[in-house]
């Protein structure tokens, strides 16, 4: 069942309404600017969160295709024509695999790291700047539903 359509005690409060409209509305805000830093690079939203998926792979400089679809929860053949599109673009290279010529890996180019690199430093300058508003919206909805949970609201 979708975690959306589970009912999950007592029913929300007004004000638990109106923190998660905030919480909501601050992360639009953080999602609109990533698009729109995106876009001044010359990218799309979802071009950019495959480099942020490849770099940021656990324990590795490169994935498979299957493995950067899961990322972005695609389909493998979106994945391919993402990454079509990407070294059309010289951002990633691919990598055959030297034990099984099957697996493709994909690689970020230096002009893939540089383009990250640039994201990822005004990301982190928007989080700092969002975070303050954030933070606080996020442990209240989480120790709010801890205590409706034990029976203390």
């Amino acid at each position: 069942m979708p975690a959306a359509s589970r009912q999950c005690g007592p029913r929300l409060t007004k004000a638990e309404y109106e923190r998660l409209a905030a919480f909501r509305y601050h992360l639009r805000q953080f999602l609109k600017f990533s698009e729109d830093a995106a876009h001044v690079a010359g990218l799309t939203s979802r071009q950019h969160q495959a480099l942020l998926a490849i770099k940021g792979f656990p324990r590795r400089q490169k994935v498979t295709i299957g493995e950067l679809a899961r990322q972005l929860q695609i389909a493998h053949h979106t994945g391919v024509e993402l990454v079509d599109r990407l070294c059309a673009q010289n951002l990633v290279e691919r990598e055959y695999s030297t034990e099984d010529r099957r697996n493709v890996f994909v690689k970020l180019s230096r002009a893939g790291s540089a383009t990250l690199e640039r994201l990822s430093a005004a990301h982190r300058a928007e989080l700092r700047q969002l975070g303050p508003r954030l933070l606080p919206l996020l442990e209240n909805l989480i120790s709010g539903s801890k205590r409706k949970r034990r029976g203390e609201d």
